[in-house]
């Protein structure tokens, strides 16, 4: 008999913090050699973040691939050890947790992975896959799990008669959705969508941000959505932070990114976003785009990163680093020129 039993999936409620970062840091060090490892240096891929995530909230992470956006949803799911910084999950600091510790979070902490195919073993079907987390947590018996994971995969818009069939045998959009049945399966209170739709069409992109959206509003769920595409980030977060070499740029509701950023970074990455609709193109084309490629991590610009491809970047950008400043309606920037307050906008 199991050592636990199966929680019925039901909304949760309240508007507190359920996920708050303090002054996170994670560096890589580089080394040389096997047996005389000597230190080259770091990759400071998240240097010294604070955010907080709402219960029931979508907070969307954007940036350019390397600005530190998997790092963070590794951190804060403590798969990787911080190296300094706090993590508090449901009010309690989880930052040193110890395995035994953190084993009856897991079922509350679950990830959607970025690439549907290589998150799945292809040598076991997906009914065993879906269920794993519940057999590895020794929750419910052999029989209430199957019918649990037959009713995700149900609710997911899988077919469960397909509960032994193996990776290859769906497409990459249901495969997908057998990773969101796994995550689901443990009835979690905050998933990390790890870039869950880059790797899929266009148009089943659009389905499965629709069934995220739909499976939130139904099981009041809190996510971190990590992606590269503000135009994504933007549609399904209430609100989006945006991130670059490890740093904090912008943090704004979602209404408000789109039409007044303030920092130049969110400019630029609003104007590589492709529209259809010609008066959004034309604002579009007079924001100024981004140019040239990050600076190396290893050894990140001094002062505010940002400056050496920042076109309204002046001497006090190179010399002193631009704290986060409120702006308001829950607004935040790290900026000396913010583009709301200057002629630039």
């Amino acid at each position: 008999m199991s050592s636990a039993t199966l929680v019925p999936l039901s909304p949760a409620t309240g508007l507190d913090p359920l996920v708050e970062v303090r002054d996170l840091v994670k560096h890589f060090p580089i080394g040389r050699g096997v047996v005389l490892r000597r230190r080259l240096g770091v990759v400071h891929a998240v240097d010294g973040i604070s955010l907080s995530i709402a219960r029931g909230e979508t907070l969307g992470l954007v940036g350019e691939t390397g600005s530190g956006k998997s790092t963070v949803a590794r951190l804060v799911t403590r798969l990787v050890e911080p190296t300094d910084g706090n993590v508090l999950y449901d009010g309690r600091d989880i930052t040193h947790a110890s395995r035994r510790e953190l084993r009856p979070l897991r079922r509350e902490l679950q990830m959607i992975f970025q690439d549907p195919y290589s998150s799945l073993n292809p040598r076991r079907p997906v009914g065993a896959i879906v269920g794993e987390p519940l057999r590895v947590l020794k929750i419910g018996t052999p029989a209430e799990r199957r019918d649990r994971v037959q009713q995700l995969m149900r609710r997911v818009g899988l077919n469960p008669e397909h509960y032994n069939r193996y990776p290859h045998e769906f497409s990459g959009g249901q495969r997908q959705r057998v990773g969101i049945a796994r995550a689901l399966v443990t009835t979690p209170k905050l998933i990390v969508a790890d870039e869950p739709v880059s790797a899929l069409d266009v148009s089943i992109q659009a389905q499965i941000l629709n069934l995220l959206v739909d499976l939130q509003d139904e099981l009041g769920l809190t996510y971190l959505f990590i992606a590269h595409d503000l135009n994504v980030v933007r549609h399904v977060s209430d609100r989006v932070a945006v991130m670059y070499l490890g740093k904090l740029m912008e943090i704004a509701p979602s209404d408000d990114i789109e039409d007044a950023p303030i920092h130049p970074y969110t400019e630029a990455l609003l104007a590589a976003v492709p529209v259809a609709d010609t008066e959004a193109r034309e604002r579009r084309r007079r924001r100024a785009p981004l140019r040239g490629d990050p600076p190396n991590p290893v050894a990140p610009p001094a002062a505010c990163r940002f400056h050496p491809r920042c076109p309204y970047a002046t001497e006090i950008c190179r010399q002193v680093e631009p704290p986060l400043v409120q702006y308001g309606n829950g607004r935040l920037a790290a900026c000396h020129h913010p583009l709301r307050l200057g002629s630039h906008g």
